[in-house]
């Protein structure tokens, strides 16, 4: 069978040069990211096939109005009761694979403006729990000092402290670390590929060369995985599913001395409780974003939860020192001694 050049019109004409060249080569984005939007464009392409029975070997750009996608939106929010937060990823996901049809294809400019006014939806603002710091000691403290212990205290003391991300944590191999540095360091690989360098504490460096000795003893390839699992006799990348088990595991722990730990731990906890104080510390925004590998400083700011304290000392800014007001009628008794009718 001859191969056949889809038709350009075809609304998933693109959809292979989009996922497998324009984000991870062009737009430099991860596989899991790929991974996503691949997820979108598969749901839109049910709904498409599935819920309106349209082909995919007929169904065009003209055909995805503003009113279709809107309706695509309903039926995720309504039909499949995504939360708003999710509809929205997916509406910007299938935005974002048009704008790149329509820079691809100057005819589709047009299509392309219609669908970019599709609304997102309102997401009511949630507060985002962190981890106190009596609570937080006990939790990075909970695991103890067993072979699966020290692992699990390292991982849960390096998310902390470096404020990493759960997939960079467990991208991290031995070539990543720089421990015997003046001021150590681990080399991050975050989104869409950037290298940063995030500084460690000297605590965490102990926590790292004692792990070391234990799961990686003289050795030599530096680009084994620093958190790994072993099935078959072959070391493997430690799942993320694995890596939230086991925080979850010491938070239901810590829990019962701690009940004021939030009811659902996760990995990104500890970067936001580490973002947060950071923040309440006084650093300034700019270097927080820095170490988070935030490309704008608008992302770093859903971390600055200012504390209670601080809520405190900026309502009192401006108020009159009370203690150092003076009696109204000070110096004046016998002119309040005659007001009151007195002698």
């Amino acid at each position: 069978m001859k191969n056949k050049i889809l038709s350009s019109e075809l609304f998933f004409s693109r959809t292979h040069d989009f996922l497998e060249v324009f984000l991870p080569s062009q737009a430099g984005k991860s596989d899991k990211t790929v991974k996503a939007y691949r997820d979108v464009l598969s749901i839109f392409r049910r709904f498409v096939c599935d819920e309106k029975k349209e082909s995919i070997t007929t169904f065009r750009f003209s055909d995805s109005t503003y009113e279709f996608v809107l309706e695509f939106s309903r039926y995720l929010r309504e039909t499949k009761h995504y939360a708003p937060s999710s509809v929205n990823q997916r509406l910007a996901a299938i935005k974002s694979y048009v704008r790149y049809a329509a820079d691809c294809d100057i005819a589709l400019q047009q299509i392309c403006f219609s669908i970019m006014n599709v609304p997102f939806l309102s997401v009511p603002k949630l507060h985002r729990p962190i981890i106190e710091k009596e609570t937080l000691a006990a939790f990075l403290s909970a695991p103890g000092n067993s072979k699966f212990g020290v692992r699990d205290r390292l991982m849960l003391i390096l998310l902390f402290d470096s404020a990493i991300r759960i997939d960079e944590l467990l991208h991290l191999c031995l070539s990543s670390l720089n421990i015997n540095a003046d001021t150590p360091y681990i080399r991050v690989h975050g989104k869409g590929n950037k290298e940063r360098i995030v500084a460690i504490r000297d605590r965490t460096v102990e926590h790292l060369k004692a792990y070391i000795r234990v799961y990686h003893p003289n050795a030599e390839n530096l680009s084994r995985p620093l958190f790994y699992t072993v099935i078959n006799g072959n070391m493997n990348i430690m799942s993320e599913r694995n890596a939230e088990r086991i925080i979850k595991k010491y938070a239901d722990i810590v829990r019962k001395e701690h009940p004021d730990l939030p009811e659902t731990v996760y990995p990104h906890m500890l970067r936001r409780t580490r973002a947060t104080g950071l923040y309440r510390d006084g650093v300034e925004i700019e270097l927080i974003s820095r170490i988070l590998g935030h490309s704008s400083t608008q992302t770093t700011r859903i971390y600055a939860i200012p504390s209670a304290e601080m809520l405190r000392d900026a309502m009192e800014r401006g108020l009159p020192n009370e203690t150092d007001k003076k009696p109204l009628w000070e110096g004046h008794e016998d002119e309040l001694i005659r007001l009151c009718g007195l002698r």
